[in-house]
């Protein structure tokens, strides 16, 4: 029902750390193309296509409706409560799937820069 917000939620937090580290790499001089605040930007994006594309899912379904209260779930307390607990497992499932996935490429790159050097 609104699984995606948990995606969304992440998204907004890792867009605010990676703020923070881009300010302190370019305070202390480390910010290149291979920095961790770079590695964010792709996790930022991935959160967010994810999020679009069930965003749009729901849509199709009919769970979401463009009339308040835009969740059909908040029209009675239990659908509420149903889809609080959805949020929580659901997307909270989706947001350590799409971390997971993420740290693997960003340990790859890592990997292959140390490996080939600045080639990579």
């Amino acid at each position: 029902m609104a699984c995606f917000s948990a995606c969304v939620a992440e998204a907004i937090v890792a867009f605010g750390v990676k703020k923070t580290l881009e300010h302190h790499e370019k305070a202390v001089g480390t910010y290149n193309e291979h920095s961790l605040s770079n590695k964010l930007s792709l996790l930022i994006k991935m959160l967010l296509g994810g999020s679009l594309l069930l965003l749009v899912e729901h849509i199709w379904h009919g769970e979401i409706s463009f009339f308040y209260p835009f969740l059909t779930a908040m029209n009675s307390p239990e659908d509420t409560q149903e889809m609080l607990h959805e949020i929580l497992t659901v997307g909270g499932s989706m947001d350590l799937a799409i971390t997971s996935v993420w740290a693997v490429i960003a340990f790859a790159k890592s990997f292959t820069k140390s490996l080939l050097g600045d080639k990579a």
